[in-house]
């Protein structure tokens, strides 16, 4: 019985082992595949690895993603597949409506200013043309500009580092009397040392030192090429479809008349084996992952919202930890009709079945009643203070969609009411 039990631990040492040798594999992202091999390749003469990535993207996904479903009237052209992140100008444009702009006059103008902001995310428009283009005076006009005081990234549409600095420094986490220090700090960024022997110098400086410089520092390198690994369509008959891309993964040819029988070609044939196994366990395990999410989220993938789901759930599909379901599905992407996602943005609500939308919603209520009249919490900073709680994955959207559920206004009309009462 003993001997049983030790050989019962032994292989499943082993199995733990193997596993663990090919973890880069699994985690890998599809365009980093090769890369991840190279190392196992190189250290193995049997095998020899045909790239998969010899032609362009565009020419091997389905008609159905690049055209749009036309039965969808929600569904959007994908006009760039390999753009991982949403680019400056797509962040910017979810904000160029109400509450902080809500006529079509504002609107004009903050989309004058956005379209005139150099690469640094500074605002440098000829704005004496636009006023007498569209007799308005510059008052009027500038008016509308400082309203990206509350536009993310905080900072942008400033025109000079100081009006930038300014800008981050009305929804920072500050006490008043450090507050209007800053201000003058920040009006003499040159000389900011001759008020060090003020009391509340070091709690401005601190906040300043977090601010970002230039404002758009986040957008300034160009995205990572990205490759789905999974593609979800809509196919002539109306149904939808899951398919891998398996025209980027690279093909691995084992020469098994190799001409010589010795341990050591007898142990490469096994290694070049398994790793044609973990590449198609990779394959195997993504394509359940997109068959479930596809299950739990079909009414996104015909316009709709996503839905509660929670790594949990997909960890004890597979038998796993959620930790360890979350880095499978780290760095892969999917494609569909709606754009190009990661597979992570679609377990926004929890890690954990214990927290629940009821339970989040809960705690932003909680903070949007105690937080400063003088200074409301923006959307980013209820993100970063919920998702330090919760341990979890949200984006900022989810976060608006939970205040305007809760009947809550955004940071710039809270404070608009605050001061009312």
């Amino acid at each position: 019985m003993m001997l049983k039990v030790r050989q019962s631990v032994e292989t499943k040492n082993k199995l733990s082992n193997t596993l663990r040798n090919w973890l880069p594999v699994l985690h890998a992202s599809l365009s980093d595949l090769s890369e991840a091999i190279a190392p196992f390749v190189e250290a193995n003469p049997l095998i020899e690895v045909e790239s998969g990535f010899e032609e362009h993207f565009e020419k091997k996904i389905p008609k159905k993603i690049l055209s749009g479903y036309v039965g969808n009237a929600s569904s959007e052209k994908i006009e760039a597949l390999t753009v991982a992140s949403k680019s400056l100008y797509d962040v910017l444009e979810e904000q160029l409506g109400a509450p902080l702009f809500p006529t079509p006059f504002s609107e004009n103008i903050a989309r004058f200013i956005v379209e005139n902001l150099d690469e640094n995310g500074y605002y440098e428009g000829d704005s004496a043309l636009f006023c007498k283009q569209h007799r308005i005076d510059r008052e009027t006009f500038e008016k509308v500009r400082k309203r990206f005081v509350h536009v993310e990234p905080l900072g942008i549409g400033a025109t000079d580092l100081q009006e930038c600095f300014l800008f981050q420094l009305e929804s920072s986490s500050i006490s008043d009397a450090a507050y209007t220090l800053a201000q003058e700090m920040i009006g003499a960024l040159e000389h900011i040392h001759t008020f060090s022997q003020h009391p509340y110098f070091s709690e401005a400086l601190h906040v300043i030192q977090k601010f970002k410089n230039p404002p758009a520092i986040d957008y300034l390198e160009a995205s990572p090429q990205v490759i789905p690994d999974l593609m979800i369509f809509f196919n002539d008959e109306g149904n939808i479809e899951v398919t891998l891309n398996d025209a980027y993964y690279p093909t691995i040819h084992i020469d098994t008349q190799y001409g010589i029988e010795h341990e050591f070609v007898s142990e490469k044939i096994k290694e070049a084996k398994s790793l044609v196994d973990a590449l198609d366990m990779r394959r195997a395990t993504l394509y359940k992952v997109g068959l479930m999410i596809v299950e739990y989220q079909y009414d996104f993938f015909v316009g709709g919202d996503r839905k509660p789901l929670t790594l949990k759930m997909l960890a004890d599909e597979f038998g796993h930890n959620p930790s360890t379901i979350s880095r499978a599905i780290a760095n892969k992407y999917i494609a569909c009709e709606r754009g190009v996602f990661a597979m992570k943005e679609f377990f926004t609500t929890a890690i954990d079945d214990d927290v629940s939308n009821a339970a989040i919603k809960e705690y932003l209520s909680k903070l949007v009643k105690e937080e400063s009249r003088e200074k409301p919490l923006s959307d980013m900073k209820l993100l970063e203070l919920i998702t330090k709680k919760f341990q979890i994955t949200m984006v900022r959207r989810t976060i608006a969609k939970y205040r305007k559920q809760l009947n809550i206004a955004g940071s710039s009309e809270r404070k608009k009411l605050y001061r009312l009462q």
